[in-house]
């Protein structure tokens, strides 16, 4: 089987071939850090997550890095409009750079709740500007930069310098947007986009650093270039990010690496939006749900599984009903491994273990939706053997629900303890239910139908229900 993956970039699929044998390198975009996470955020992470964990699963070594955008106008205008109390109980003007720890903090504890890795490298963009300042040097060496003649401190890179530019979104110089990322006085050409900002008058000095240009700080596309570049080198593997990256940040990105004379990525991977029953989600319109809405509405399994099962090219629809899915699909696959620990069955795999089917579908572009598609087949076999006491049956179906459930960074999130509270509402909406059906199951076998009995008990199987059969009647439980 060969490991394929859709690149934006040639809009075809490719064999991943690594540009360095046995190890695989990736970095994506990660937060702009001016306020809270939204869905769209969270669920790049995932998707590049599960990419990596699925990279290490095929026997590469894996480096991650997913930078911190923590200097940004955006974050400079919230801060001004934001306040923080102090030691002396007085509520100062937040200084941006606390603002963007802030929320590099809450960005940081919605990826753990959800169990998504912390790649290898995180840096923050204030950290690299020197060598920030030693790629733009390099462009304007090569001619593909220039100082703004207005005295501003800008420099900016020169599309039409550069014949490759638009490649990465297939389209003409001409055809394209102004860059509206600073005063275009000082460009050659209005879609020149800008990689050193001239500090401003009213803008705060900690913002800034020296340069050879003039006091400033960096454009937003150049961060992403230099940090690539110093963790990943002037070539690496699979460049990452949400759709609505690829312009201008990714086009930008790619020119001005290509430019001065990288190789940069050999792939570019881009994840589907997220939308609210069917529209576009907008604070505007209030059709917003942010992650921590739905870590309040369910628990962070089911939100993972949500946010995870689409196929990650394709627009993720949220519905009020979506969470409450989620949470009955994951957790059969919980009860199922519940159930087997009970039975004694131990909940350790190996690579052996996970299914070919299942490994063939997540090297095909990393089709999760078909992947969950395996890995719930083998739920419905598992319980179906642990119900009728086929201990042998049961290992190896348990054992490739728990490597399959551990590779999509579900297991790690699972209760298989069982020791979760069984006393809520839920609970108790759920043993009324079923115990209507043990009922009708009763009343089948006293009319001696045991073709309905073993269609109820298989249905509650399906469903991760286990009943036992006793002397005082039926029992059933997940997994005792």
């Amino acid at each position: 089987m060969t490991l394929r993956f859709y690149d934006t970039a040639s809009a075809t699929t490719k064999e991943f071939v690594p540009v360095h044998p046995g190890e695989a390198r990736l970095y994506y975009c990660g937060a702009t850090v001016q306020g809270a996470p939204h869905i769209g955020h969270v669920r790049s992470a995932l998707v590049f997550d599960v990419l990596a964990r699925w990279l290490r699963f095929r026997g590469y070594e894996v480096t991650t890095v997913r930078n911190v955008t923590d200097i940004d106008d955006k974050i400079l205008v919230n801060s001004r409009a934001s306040f923080a109390p102090d030691y002396r109980g007085e509520h100062p003007r937040e200084q941006w750079w606390a603002l963007a720890y802030r929320f590099e903090r809450v960005f940081g504890q919605a990826y753990a709740a959800l169990g998504i890795a912390d790649p290898t490298y995180e840096p923050r963009a204030t950290g690299h500007v020197p060598e920030m300042h030693a790629l733009i040097q390099e462009l304007i060496d090569a001619g593909h930069a220039y100082p703004a003649p207005d005295g501003s401190g800008d420099v900016y890179f020169d599309v039409r310098s550069w014949p490759r530019y638009g490649e990465l979104t297939r389209q003409r110089v001409d055809d394209m947007q102004d860059a509206p990322d600073a005063d275009p006085r000082g460009k050659r050409d209005p879609r020149d986009f800008a990689l050193w900002k001239g500090h401003k008058e009213g803008e705060p000095l900690t913002a800034s650093w020296d340069s050879p240009w003039g006091r400033g700080r960096p454009g937003w596309h150049l961060e992403c270039s230099a940090m690539a570049d110093k963790y990943l080198g002037a070539h690496f593997d699979i460049h990452g990010g949400g759709l609505d990256l690829r312009f201008p940040h990714h086009e930008n990105e790619l020119a001005q690496s290509t430019a001065a004379g990288r190789e940069f990525a050999n792939f570019w991977l881009h994840n589907g939006l997220v939308t609210y029953q069917g529209e576009k989600m907008s604070k505007s319109i209030g059709n917003t749900v942010s992650p921590q809405q739905m870590l309040e509405q369910a628990r962070p399994l089911a939100v993972r599984y949500y946010l995870g099962q689409a196929h990650y090219r394709s627009v993720l629809d949220y519905r009020p009903t979506s969470l409450r899915e989620a949470t009955a699909a994951v957790e059969r696959v919980e009860a199922v491994l519940v159930a087997a620990r009970a039975a004694g069955l131990p909940l350790k795999w190996g690579a052996q273990d996970v299914p070919q089917e299942f490994v063939a579908v997540m090297d095909d572009d990393l089709n999760v939706p078909r992947a969950l598609a395996v890995l719930h087949e083998t739920v419905r076999s598992a319980n179906t053997a642990l119900a009728a006491e086929d201990t042998a049956g049961a290992r190896p179906l348990v054992a490739a629900v728990a490597g399959m459930a551990d590779v999509l960074g579900l297991l790690q999130l699972m209760d298989v303890a069982g020791t979760a509270d069984h006393d809520g509402a839920e609970h108790r909406a759920l043993d009324a239910l079923v115990q209507d059906l043990l009922a009708q199951r009763s009343a089948a076998r006293e009319a001696r139908d045991w073709a309905l009995a073993d269609t109820i008990r298989d249905r509650l199987a399906d469903a991760g229900v286990v009943v036992k059969d006793g002397a005082q009647g039926s029992a059933w439980s997940v997994g005792s």
